[in-house]
């Protein structure tokens, strides 16, 4: 049975979990600079380069990994948030991108068949890929509206190189996650697909769109309904939203896209709002009950954590939900679906 049957047939017993934040807990670690580096040449400070990690610290990696497997996570993300040319760049690191995801897919990898050999409960890798400081839609130039810093051919193949080392370290799905683009979303779906068929293996795809502002857009103008038609064609194993806001605000927007996705949603929202430091004071138990009241609505399949989630906040959702029966997925009546900025439906 492949991964995804596998994954949607324990979907349809009971709500999956899915992990929390890298970020804060490495920082949480207090490591420095030479931590990051290790024994590596490279020209620049690597603090602060957490996909670095992978190679230089594993088992800073590791340790996280199971901390949220332990936490009751079904499903765990490889650290490769920034593991792609573009984002290495910043830290002179462009060359190690293949040996980054390889090696970060290796350590989930490694996890989740250890723990599901103890209790005989599959858990999933999903190869997490974020998307770059660049934009397909935007010029960063307010004087020239034609410019950008990178085309689509060129975007695609940066997403093309972390998928196919991400694929080589043996993830089970790819996730194109905190998209805040959709033409940059729908460069790294060509590019999973061109990896997966290179890898000659079926490597489903996981969506998940960020939220710019509370009206429910992306910055390329996007409502959660527009996107998904813009990206449906993919036949994602999961589509859903993550980042962005707490729970509190993105619950209306996970509750349009839940209405009208056929497909598997995932929701991973932030803990809270972030303070006037930036940190993320919401307790593990009122990031559980906000989410709790999206599970008693039918609204999600897979929940989890983004941006100050820690494995005590995965544990306080499992726990929170344990019982509730999952979102059943809707039926998709004909007609033409299409995106502009608002999605448009033509009826069959």
């Amino acid at each position: 049975m492949s991964a995804a049957q596998r994954l949607r047939d324990a979907a349809c017993e009971r709500i999956l979990i899915f992990d929390g934040a890298f970020g804060t807990q490495i920082q949480n670690k207090g490591l420095v600079e030479t931590d990051y580096r290790g024994s590596l040449d490279v020209g620049r400070d690597q603090k602060g380069n957490n996909d670095l990690l992978a190679i230089t610290r594993p088992d800073v990696v590791d340790e996280i990994t199971r901390a949220y497997l332990t936490a009751g996570a079904d499903m765990v993300s490889t650290n490769t948030f920034s593991a792609n040319r573009i984002s290495q760049a910043d830290y002179a690191a462009e060359h190690l991108v293949a040996d980054i995801n390889r090696e970060s897919a290796r350590i989930a990898r490694a996890a989740a068949d250890d723990f599901a050999a103890k209790d005989g409960r599959p858990r999933f890798v999903a190869g997490a890929i974020g998307p770059t400081n660049k934009t397909l839609s935007l010029s960063p130039d307010v004087n020239d509206p034609g410019f950008r810093e990178i085309d689509f051919d060129g975007l695609k193949d940066v997403y093309r190189e972390q998928s196919a080392a991400l694929i080589e370290g043996g993830v089970d799905f790819i996730l194109i996650e905190t998209i805040f683009d959709t033409l940059n979303a729908k460069a790294g779906i060509m590019a999973a697909k061109e990896a997966a068929r290179d890898a000659g293996r079926d490597v489903p795809l996981m969506i998940s769109m960020t939220l710019t502002d509370l009206s429910g857009r992306n910055l390329s103008g996007h409502t959660v309904e527009a996107f998904w038609h813009a990206v449906r064609h993919a036949k994602p194993l999961t589509i859903g939203l993550n980042c962005s806001f707490g729970a509190t605000q993105l619950r209306p927007h996970v509750q349009a896209l839940s209405a009208i996705a056929d497909t598997l949603i995932l929701a991973y929202p932030n803990a809270g709002l972030p303070n006037e430091l930036g940190a993320y004071d919401e307790l593990p138990d009122e990031t559980a009950a906000f989410v709790r009241e999206w599970a008693e609505l039918g609204l999600v399949n897979i929940l989890g954590g983004c941006c100050g989630s820690s494995p005590a906040h995965i544990a306080a959702i499992a726990k929170a939900v344990a019982g509730i029966p999952p979102r059943r997925i809707p039926g998709c009546p004909g007609g033409t679906r299409l995106a502009g900025l608002e999605p448009m439906t033509i009826a069959a």
